[in-house]
């Protein structure tokens, strides 16, 4: 699993630039599905056919975003310092000082207005600096309309804890991939839709697209949540190294009660450590497949990460290979 999230996190897929990074977990998961390819919004969908007989089979999708918070370059001052817009909820007082990479490669560091106050820090008091002496040379680097995150990085921790960025959600995508593993081995009975989505940070938009064209019996969603364990957090019953997240619900969602159900019971028979999640705020790719076409019954499964959206997500591996764990012996049952 460390050496699989050290590939994803090193491409970068900001939202509505998500190709790079498709076109990675392509050549992982091409060679372990039965059928993969990009739908007309970009999402990836690789498919394992079950065993049962095609007119008793179910279609169960598992979705797992791939695109990631970014900027979008708006003007070029005639200094050389490059002005952006955010992609997707960008946490400004943890995205000061650090370091940026365009699709390029070109590096630079994003950083405040001198004199703003932290509580200050916005889109408007933010800017980057590519070391251009001036706008003439800046726009031979950077024109108007590129994209760029903060650089992607994973640091190993205390156990199986990892730190850095983009862990949301290439730990979900990762899952995913085990997932896709294990089933090449052992093959179930229904057809497995493994979902990349495209645009989940500005509005889930992705996953609506392909759970549309999929029209599956059964969504799970697998993404990062909050958690309740950090200094000065807002009580929350789910935590880092607690076992996958089983979510009851979020802002904009209420999961189906009777795959809830199943999860836990599932987790309880199999011994796979598991706690349950209910996000104040905050939403995944479930409320999407929810409320495609007709309806689909879904869920999720979290992975519980603390200092989400900064340079510096932490999360269990544990936790993350609970939720391949709990996802195999459900599909099986």
């Amino acid at each position: 699993m460390l050496n699989l999230m050290k590939t994803l996190v090193a491409v970068r897929g900001i939202s509505g630039r998500e190709k790079a990074i498709s076109d990675k977990l392509l050549t992982i998961v091409a060679p372990i599905t039965d059928k993969c390819y990009n739908d007309a919004m970009g999402n990836l969908i690789a498919v394992k056919y079950g065993t049962a007989p095609e007119a008793d089979r179910k279609k169960i999708m598992l979705c797992a975003h791939m695109d990631e918070i970014g900027f979008l370059v708006t003007y070029i001052e005639d200094s050389g310092f490059i002005r952006v817009n955010p992609i997707g909820g960008i946490n400004w007082v943890a995205a000061a000082y650090a370091e940026v990479t365009f699709a390029s490669g070109l590096k630079g560091i994003l950083v405040p207005e001198t004199g703003t106050a932290p509580a200050d820090l916005k889109a408007d008091k933010c800017y980057i600096d590519i070391g251009a002496k001036d706008k003439k040379e800046a726009e031979r680097k950077v024109q108007i309309g590129d994209y760029c995150a903060l650089s992607g990085s994973i640091t190993r921790l205390c156990g199986r804890r990892i730190a850095g960025r983009p862990l949301d959600d290439r730990i979900g995508c990762a899952v995913l991939v085990k997932i896709a593993e294990k089933l090449k081995e052992t093959p179930v009975a229904d057809d497995v839709y493994f979902v990349f989505s495209v645009q989940e940070e500005v509005g889930v938009r992705g996953a609506k697209t392909a759970t549309f064209g999929i029209t599956p019996d059964i969504g799970i969603a697998y993404d990062v949540t909050g958690t309740g364990d950090s200094a000065g957090a807002k009580p929350m019953a789910c935590s880092v190294s607690g076992g996958a997240a089983i979510k009851l619900k979020d802002s904009s969602v209420i999961c189906d009660f009777e795959l809830t159900q199943e999860f836990a019971a599932v987790a309880k028979e199999n011994d796979i450590k598991h706690q349950f999640e209910i996000l104040a705020a905050g939403g995944t790719d479930t409320s999407a497949m929810q409320m495609s076409g007709a309806g689909v019954k879904a869920a999720a499964l979290s992975i519980p990460t603390r200092y989400i959206h900064s340079g510096v997500e932490m999360l269990d591996l544990n936790d993350a290979e609970a939720c391949v764990e709990l996802t195999v012996a459900w599909l099986k049952k």
